[in-house]
This record gives structure tokens, sequence and C-alpha cells, in this order.
């Protein structure tokens, strides 16, 4: 019975027993004792006195049933187990025979229950309560006023030992719990030890990605504006800016990308989006849908709540689900009908891109010409801030991508956009 942990939670009230296990021992125990009883009185003497022949059935059936109250009142137990061998001494020295027979067929001068109760006043109580009580029943057991080879030996046996015998369970069991706690703890520490080594590698990642490609793009940005300021032929002009817009848009991602990867310690200041970023202006998703459109495939466009419930690194990476998607389904299900629908809530974003199946076999050349990987680099960038993407075929032939979406992302531009309330 594990019920010292028991004890302190429910001071004032708690059950007969912890567990049913528990309940099972008891009750258990209570019946064996039971049995021993009934069978020491029918195999042996009556008692003689003037309370009749079943007195001391009458007692020891009261100490094996206050068994069952052990844990509930250890003490109360304890005291009438005492007041029993209180009066059973009493009997044998002024009335022999009143409460116990005057041949007994044991050697016992407590109630047969006393060892099942020593054993657990140790641990149900504390430690100087439960010896006090031990100590106070084993002075009865063995009667060392009187001390005889037939009832001082056998009197520490059935009091002494059983309580010796469950400090020692408990000691070990305490031991036991103590290692348990102590490996997992161990085991806890070794997982953090291991997600700080994880995000040193992401911070590292971040640095390089902001040292080497953000340089390499703000070259090709600075250089493209610089083209378009001294061509004088409109198309490379044109050409030159469309190259200093998309420059910038992968430089405004990738620093985005570089904060998540960061995390809390994200200093890199980016800017909201610029350029034509998309997340930052809703319109886009709107030309996403029109683009579709142009290119053949009827898309449903459908927004539910408020675009400014989710941080800008969420919108950008919403963008992104969206585009992969309309692209693919362009690539490998030309002209199905397709509906995209976002649902902005107070906790995150709901994404769902739905196709049919497909009005005609796709274009070879345009269905080969992808790595293979959009969805998987996805599925990463979803993950990466904490939500989740789905996608798989429908049983109708078409195909479904589904994305969840947290509503904040903690980078150095969501705490800008953000009043505080998210983050606490």
């Amino acid at each position: 019975m594990r019920v010292t942990e028991f004890l302190p939670r429910h001071p004032a009230w708690f059950p007969l027993w912890p567990e049913r296990r528990d309940a099972g021992y008891i009750v258990g125990a209570a019946a064996l004792f039971t049995v021993l009883d009934a069978t020491l009185f029918a195999a042996g003497p009556d008692t003689t006195g003037w309370l009749g022949p079943f007195a001391w059935l009458v007692t020891a059936l009261a100490a094996d049933f206050a068994l069952v109250f052990l844990v509930r009142y250890p003490v109360a137990v304890a005291v009438l187990m005492i007041a029993i061998s209180a009066a059973w001494l009493a009997s044998d020295l002024f009335s022999p025979g009143l409460l116990k027979p005057v041949m007994p067929l044991t050697l016992t001068t407590v109630p047969v229950a006393v060892p099942a109760i020593a054993t657990q006043l140790p641990r149900l109580l504390d430690r100087r309560t439960g010896l006090i009580l031990v100590g106070v029943l084993a002075l009865f057991a063995s009667r060392p006023w009187a001390p005889s080879w037939s009832t001082t030996p056998f009197g520490l046996l059935t009091t002494v030992a059983p309580a010796l015998g469950g400090m020692y369970v408990e000691a070990r069991r305490q031991l036991v719990s103590s290692l348990r706690d102590r490996a997992e703890r161990a085991e806890r520490e070794q997982e953090l030890l291991a997600e700080r080594a994880r995000a040193q590698e992401r911070r590292h990642l971040a640095a390089e990605m902001h040292d080497v490609v953000t340089h390499r793009l703000s070259l090709m940005v600075l250089q493209a504006g610089a083209l378009g300021v001294v061509s004088t032929d409109d198309k490379v002009r044109t050409a030159a800016n469309d190259i200093r817009q998309a420059g910038t848009q992968a430089l405004d991602e990738l620093r985005d990308l570089v904060g998540v990867l960061r995390g809390d310690e994200a200093i890199a200041m980016v800017q909201p989006g610029r350029n034509g970023s998309p997340p930052e202006n809703p319109a886009d998703f709107d030309a996403l849908v029109a683009d579709s459109g142009t290119a053949g495939t009827p898309v449903s466009y459908q927004v539910e709540g408020e675009r400014e419930s989710v941080s800008p690194t969420v919108a950008r990476t919403a963008y992104r689900v969206v585009q992969e998607a309309l692209t693919n389904i362009r690539k490998h299900a030309p002209g199905s009908a397709t509906r995209v629908q976002l649902r902005y809530l107070p906790d995150g974003l709901r994404i769902s891109v739905v196709n049919e199946a497909p009005s005609r076999p796709p274009d070879p050349l345009l269905a080969a010409s992808g790595s293979g990987a959009g969805l998987l680099g996805l599925r990463q960038r979803v993950e990466l801030i904490g939500g989740s993407l789905h996608s798989g075929h429908s049983p109708d032939g078409g195909y479904r991508v589904d994305a969840i979406l947290p509503a904040y992302v903690p980078t150095a531009e969501s705490t800008r956009h953000d009043q505080g309330d998210r983050r606490r």
C-alpha cells in the first residue's frame, strides 16, 4: 500500500483505501484473520466467565474487522488493539477465563491481526508515533514483567519484527522511487541538452544564411537597380526592376526565416513586406487566384475572419502554402476546379486548398519541371513555425492540401506588430 503519499493530500477526508488494490489486500487480510480466529474458536476451549463462551471470539472478530479501517483511522485502530490486549491481560491476571480461555490453543497474547497493523503503522503515521504505538503493542505481547520462553519471543516476533520489516520495505520503495526520479531527471536533462544543441545549430545555420545568402542577394538587388538606372532599353529596365523586386522580396523572406531560426533571440531588423511582399497585402492572395484563373484553372476564393489575427511571419507562410498548392494544380491538374479557403481564428489560421479531378492531362514538360520536393520543403517550413501541413489525394480523384498555422511566432518583426497579448 502506497498510502504515505496519499494521506497528506487529503488531511480532512479520504476514502478507506487509496486504490482498489489496497482494498483487496486489506479486506483479504481481514477475512484471513477472521477465518483463523473462527477456526481457533471452533477447535479450542470456550471462555468460562460471566460474559459467556463467545467473549474471546467477539473481541477477536472486532480486532479483525477494525483492520478494514486501518488506512482511514490508523491511530484509532492501534488504540483499539492496545485496549483489547490490555483487556486480555486484565482477564488473565484478575479473572482467568473471562475474555480468554484458561488453556488457549496459541501462545499469542494480542489479537492475531496485530502483525499486519504493526507492519503498516510506521508507514501510515510519522515515524515517532508509529514506533510508540508498536512499542506499546510489543509490551503487551511480550509481557517483559513475566518473561517466558513461550511468551516473550513470540510477542516480539508478532510486533517488533513486522514493524522492522515494514520499515525496510518502505525504505526500499522510497529508494527505488528516488532512483527512478533521478533517472527520469537525467533523461530530461539529456533531452534539454539535445534541444539546446539543436537550437545552437539552428542559430549557427541562421548566421550562415544571414552572412552568405543575404550578402549575395543584396548585391543582386543593388546591381539590378543600377542596371535599371543606367539602361536606356525599356525591356531591360523592366526586367531589371522585376529582378530587383524579386530579390527584395527574397531578402524579406530570408530575414524572416532567419528570425524564426533564431527564435526568441532574433535581433534581425526584419522590415514589413515591401515591394509586393505577399503577407502584408491581403490582395496578394487575390492576385494568386487571378493568376491561376488566367492560366486556365478556375479558383473559388473564400476568406473568414480578420487578417490582423495572425502575425506577418504566419501570413507569409500562408501565402507560400497557397502559392505552392496552386502551382502544383497548374502543373499536375490543369483545368480542375479549385477551392481556396482561409479561416483566420484567434488561435491561428486554417488553410484549405482542394481541387477536383483534372479535366485534361497535364503537360509532360511542365509536370516534369519541378524537383518533387516542393511539398516536403513547404511542410518543413510550416513545422518550423509550429504548424502542421497535410496533403493527399481525395476519393473523387482530386488533391487536397490542409495547413494549420499558429497565430503568433516570436520573431523581431512579430514583436513590433504584436502588442503583447499573444505573447502572454
